[in-house]
């Protein structure tokens, strides 16, 4: 669908796209220097300027620890930058690459340029963290930007609509506070990239909105990412590390474990380790914790508490945990076993402070088991076996994986971060989030006459003669 075939006229936030799309090629011809001043202006806002108001959003939205905020939130996004600074000089050169012979007298390269204009839709459970990260990306390729936050955390929203007024102009980046219909608004826009971070229901509206353009997407979903345990683990370091990746933001995190697949053999050892870490963690009273967060609203409380009454409908046991607070909007730390397939516990992301655990006899019941739901953003193994962690890479599909930790690969901005099918589309973080928001540009440059000339038309015996050596030579 071209864009000029569509009437935008009355969507509110159009003039607002026009005046990024008329700057576009400006800003992304402007150098190197211009993008790093602008990484270093939202660095300091974020480290500087703005950082006692971000703990402090973050601490009313959701009730987020200090050290948890500013390691989970701010440590991030100054690592992002620092990053891309590093190396945005080589992610910008022109790319050589070789030439065939049968190309003789010409030379190829690409170049990464800006995609234009885009638009950064971002989740609630980390505000800062997984609005700026992207951000960050799409600056060091370039790009203009609109941002649409969470209506859930409103502190946070209002803060960060603050820090863009104070660093960017409109036309480099805005953002937009609203509900739902305001990214409805938005998704109707011709953006040249979409990048969306939430649940897989609505990566799949993004989608279809960004097919109306034929706009890139980069989706970061979620989805249930298993932590197998088997026999050979270590027992204690394995709860130690669990027990934080679960249970860090209330659970609101979607590479968490979101569920345990552990020999039959050790539950019950496991179990007593998770007690253990937990109460070391947050004291045998977590909901007196200044270490423990808070549910994000009253809906997603509601969603949370309707999965353990059905849990235990379904004959579950609570191990640890269960006791919850609408008032506040607490829920504890809670393992559970015997948990029944046909629980939704089981079948939704949980994306909360609940874990399931769930017993195999074999190692190869448990890849099963993982292999019958969708493919996970995380997948995560505690093993002292080289084999049986082999076995389990190999045999299974996911964005990422761990072992013998868990969470921790989103931090290492070497890697590629994503999922793949339902729990996300593309990678995002360092090179690879400017990859997400550039378009590789290949280019061929002629020098001097080219040998495929003696193959133009009109064809002859001997030019067939000559093709034919061509695709046995060449």
């Amino acid at each position: 669908m071209n864009q000029n075939d569509v009437d935008f006229t009355n969507n509110p936030y159009y003039q607002l796209y026009l005046k990024q799309q008329s700057q576009q090629f400006k800003i992304g011809n402007m150098p190197y220097s211009y993008r790093i001043k602008l990484l270093k202006k939202l660095k300091v806002a974020i480290e500087v300027t703005f950082r006692d108001k971000i703990l402090e959003a973050l601490k009313r939205d959701l009730n987020k620890p200090k050290v948890e905020a500013e390691l989970t939130e701010i440590y991030p996004i100054i690592s992002e930058i620092k990053f891309a600074k590093s190396n945005l000089r080589q992610w910008m050169r022109k790319q050589r690459v070789d030439t065939p012979m049968s190309m003789f007298g010409s030379s190829s390269y690409y170049i990464y340029e800006p995609k234009g204009v885009c638009l950064i839709i971002s989740p609630w459970n980390f505000p800062f963290n997984l609005t700026f990260g992207p951000l960050v990306s799409a600056i060091a390729a370039g790009n203009s930007v609109i941002i649409k936050p969470s209506e859930m955390t409103p502190n946070s929203s209002a803060l960060m609509a603050e820090i863009i007024r104070t660093v960017f102009e409109e036309k480099e980046v805005a953002l937009i506070e609203g509900e739902v219909e305001t990214s409805t608004k938005l998704l109707q826009l011709p953006f040249n990239h979409i990048f969306f971070t939430g649940s897989p229901h609505v990566g799949k509206i993004v989608m279809s909105a960004a097919a109306k353009h034929l706009a890139s997407v980069t989706l970061e979903l979620g989805g249930k990412s298993p932590t197998i345990i088997d026999s050979t683990a270590n027992i204690d370091k394995a709860a130690k590390r669990i027990v934080w990746g679960k249970f860090m933001n209330a659970g609101q995190i979607c590479v968490s474990p979101d569920y345990i697949l552990i020999d039959e053999t050790i539950r019950e050892k496991f179990t007593k380790a998770c007690k253990k870490w937990i109460e070391h963690y947050f004291t045998n009273e977590p909901k007196t914790s200044d270490s423990y967060g808070r549910i994000v609203t009253d809906k997603h409380f509601n969603r949370l508490q309707a999965h353990l009454e059905n849990a235990k409908k379904l004959d579950a046991n609570i191990s640890i945990g269960g006791v919850v607070d609408k008032a506040s909007k607490y829920i504890a730390p809670t393992i559970v076993a015997n948990v029944s397939e046909d629980a939704t516990l089981l079948k939704e992301e949980i994306f909360g402070p609940i874990l399931p655990v769930v017993t195999y006899k074999t190692l190869d019941e448990a890849i099963t088991y993982i292999n019958k739901k969708e493919r996970p953003l995380a997948l995560y193994i505690y093993s002292n076996s080289k084999r049986n962690i082999d076995k389990v890479v190999k045999n299974t599909r996911a964005g990422g994986t761990c072992i013998n930790n868990n969470v921790i690969h989103y931090a290492n901005h070497n890697l590629p971060f994503g999922g793949v099918n339902n729990s996300g589309i593309g990678k995002s973080h360092g090179y690879y989030g400017f990859k997400a928001f550039s378009n590789q540009r290949a280019v061929v440059k002629q020098h001097t006459v080219g040998i495929n000339e003696l193959l133009f038309p009109p064809y002859t015996n001997f030019k067939e003669k000559l093709a034919r050596l061509t695709i046995r030579w060449f």
